[in-house]
């Protein structure tokens, strides 16, 4: 019997999500956390085969507690649940070590599938993402092998990431705005990207965030 905890802040969503899973034969065990807090002093005390994390939570993101989890439960699969339907979180989710992701628009069958082909070793992405995913993962592939970043670009690119303005990462590097924009045009040209949003996808998905 699979047991699963659901981790949300909204008592409706896990109040949906648990009414769906009563009804699977597989699943044995249902408990609820509404914070990262209550899932933790529940991990504490109970280990769990699947653990249903809501990608945002209140003062946290979910995708930060996944290394935390994994160091209490290494065994216990997580699988991510959002509201977006964009790849670049699913990426970021099973890169920090989580072994799947749906979106809270799925289907109830579906949902049932990720939580036991996760619970059996296995890994779920939700098939409206799927293709989405795998052209990142090739496109970011081509990228990190064909051209190396220099430890300021990188700083640069890390600062872009973080919402940084070209003239707050010229102060904070002590450099001058215009140097800044070259270096920034220099890692659109070496990355093929277009955009600085470009930029901080590519940065998120290299774990360079």
């Amino acid at each position: 019997m699979i047991s699963v905890i659901i981790t949300d802040d909204h008592p409706v969503v896990r109040k949906g999500i648990r009414q769906i899973l009563e009804d699977v034969d597989e699943i044995g065990y249902i408990h609820e956390a509404s914070s990262g807090k209550e899932l933790f002093e529940k991990l504490n005390n109970q280990t769990f085969d699947v653990i249903l994390l809501d990608i945002s939570l209140p003062g946290q993101n979910g995708l930060d507690l996944i290394g935390r989890i994994k160091g209490i439960q290494p065994q216990s699969a997580i699988l991510m649940i959002s509201i977006y339907d964009e790849e670049i979180f699913a990426l970021k989710a099973i890169k920090s070590g989580a072994s799947g992701f749906v979106t809270k628009s799925s289907n109830p069958d579906e949902i049932i599938k990720a939580i036991t082909t996760v619970a059996a070793g296995k890994k779920y992405i939700s098939p409206s993402l799927e293709n989405r995913i795998r052209n990142e993962l090739i496109n970011c592939k081509k990228r990190s092998t064909d051209d190396r970043l220099s430890i300021r670009e990188k700083q640069v690119l890390n600062l872009l990431a973080e919402g940084k303005t070209v003239v707050q990462v010229a102060s904070i590097l002590f450099l001058s705005p215009k140097t800044i924009s070259t270096y920034r045009s220099r890692l659109l040209a070496k990355l093929k990207l277009r955009t600085t949003a470009e930029l901080i996808k590519y940065a998120i998905l290299e774990g360079l965030k």
